[in-house]
């Protein structure tokens, strides 16, 4: 099957959350499975500097703001799978971020520049972009790529079916209605039937409304988003879907995540060599100023700074960690009010908190590897990988119960540990109590070296990779392609 993934960014190329991940992962592991895989990117800088090979496939002109519009195709440097740039400097050459300029704004055209990435998308799958493949699936990942199966639901029907990915749905892609003629779509779907969304035009509308399936990453988000309270005022259009979202768990790339052949770490250890892992507890220690403390719990934080991510709730828990022995270290950027709150933090306490307002993803790997629990305290969390980090390392996560979190860690709570499945610490309220609750469970079992280790081989023993998850896409790809036929 001929598989086109349509996204806004990758890893290790440009990589502002887990959404670079994934694209960077599941297409390797469908082409694994047989597919013939292909994606297609925006034409930026980092981009253009690391494919491979990439030549013109078409000279497209003038369109959507930009005088010069080609798209090339050229490989991956690594996977080397096949990989579509949109090559329009005026929209994509620039400083910043995908999204955002170097102070945090929006970019002012970004309506333009991720509406040309999905109108590129719907012409491959015409087959009039490349004439020498074209994809029975376009997968468009998240709002950046939703446009693709406007312009394919817009135009003459393709042969392509299309598949569409929210990985967040806060995250909309909302644009004002008066910018609507720049998009060159037809008018019937400049209404609450198409894109309107309460006065705005919403990307992320275009993908619920008009791809042919839609998944999400992780069953337990998959209901969520279907409420009032994690719908972000979209759940009456999910729940109006003739075909129900999917929740297709996210995995992660074992190779790169690995603490047996991992070169960035202090040691390198498994499940039946875990004094490597103590070897690298003591190195993160040195490494960050900690106190030598071989009692203490070291929890981590690798995260957006966020409200969302409940970093507000580890700040309050603080005090109470802190009595309790615990040492923290938190990498990660994001609000401005939280990462002043942690380097206040470290500041305070020295050898017992740690903050890097930054993200280096060497030290996330000596910091995850090096831990003994990993905190993912999330309000709403579609997947996490950070917590299937945790786990392929042998710490402990200590997680909310929401999303992706509750399907990947089974709570340390007396029937799990009696039946050899706990694989981390779960709590349900978004409180500061509550998560002192949670942490102090940890601390109680983390006293018990010999119940500590048997958790820690639970966790590491746990499968994480994308193998299962390509499989699942692939049957729901062949699903779309056989309703599109039909």
């Amino acid at each position: 099957m001929r598989v086109l993934h349509v996204a806004a960014e990758v890893f290790p190329l440009v990589k502002t959350g887990g959404l670079a991940d994934v694209v960077a992962a599941l297409p390797v592991a469908l082409a694994e499975q047989g597919a013939d895989v292909r994606l297609l990117l925006p034409g930026l800088p980092p981009m253009l500097d690391a494919v491979q090979g990439a030549r013109t496939i078409i000279d497209i002109g003038s369109c959507f703001g930009a005088l010069r519009v080609r798209l090339l195709l050229g490989r991956m440097p690594g996977s080397k799978l096949p990989v579509y740039l949109v090559d329009a400097p005026y929209l994509y050459r620039r400083d910043g971020s995908p999204y955002q300029d170097r102070q945090g704004e929006e970019w002012p055209d970004n309506l333009q520049r991720f509406a040309l990435l999905g109108w590129i998308a719907a012409h491959l799958a015409a087959g009039d972009a490349d004439l020498q493949w074209t994809p029975e699936i376009v997968h468009a990942h998240d709002w950046h790529a939703a446009m693709s199966c406007a312009y394919m639901a817009d135009h003459a029907p393709t042969a392509a079916a299309s598949v569409f990915t929210v990985h967040n749905l806060a995250f909309q892609g909302l644009f004002p209605m008066h910018d609507w003629s720049l998009l060159g779509l037809a008018s019937r779907l400049m209404s609450p039937a198409g894109l309107e969304f309460h006065g705005q035009l919403s990307f992320m509308k275009a993908g619920l409304k008009f791809a042919d399936r839609v998944t999400t990453v992780s069953p337990s988000y998959a209901r969520e988003i279907a409420t009032h309270e994690f719908g972000c005022g979209l759940d009456g259009v999910i729940r109006g879907r003739e075909v129900p979202v999917a929740g297709i768990l996210n995995g992660i790339d074992d190779a790169i995540w690995n603490p047996a052949t991992d070169a960035a770490i202090d040691t390198r250890y498994d499940a039946e060599r875990l004094a490597g892992k103590q070897a690298c507890r003591r190195a993160l220690q040195a490494e960050l100023g900690l106190d030598r403390d071989d009692q203490a719990l070291l929890l981590v934080v690798v995260s957006r700074l966020t409200a969302q991510k409940g970093l507000d709730l580890v700040l309050a828990a603080l005090p109470e960690l802190l009595r309790l022995g615990v040492q923290l270290a938190v990498q990660g950027t994001g609000e401005p009010a939280l990462e002043a709150a942690f380097r206040l933090a470290a500041q305070a306490h020295p050898g017992r908190v740690h903050a890097f307002i930054g993200y280096d993803e060497a030290r996330a790997h000596r910091l995850v590897a090096g831990a003994d629990a990993i905190a993912v305290p999330s309000r709403f969390e579609p997947c996490g990988l950070t917590q299937m980090y945790g786990l392929r390392y042998g710490t402990l996560p200590i997680v909310r119960r929401v999303g992706g979190l509750a399907d990947t860690v089974t709570d340390a709570d007396e029937a799990a540990l009696a039946e050899g499945r706990a694989t981390g610490f779960t709590f349900d309220a978004a409180t500061p109590a509550a998560f002192e609750r949670c942490v102090a469970r940890a601390v109680q079992l983390h006293a018990e070296p010999l119940r500590w280790q048997q958790i820690v081989r639970q966790a590491m023993a746990r499968s994480s990779s994308w193998a299962g998850p390509a499989r699942e896409y692939l049957a729901l790809y062949a699903e779309a392609a056989e309703a599109l036929r039909r």
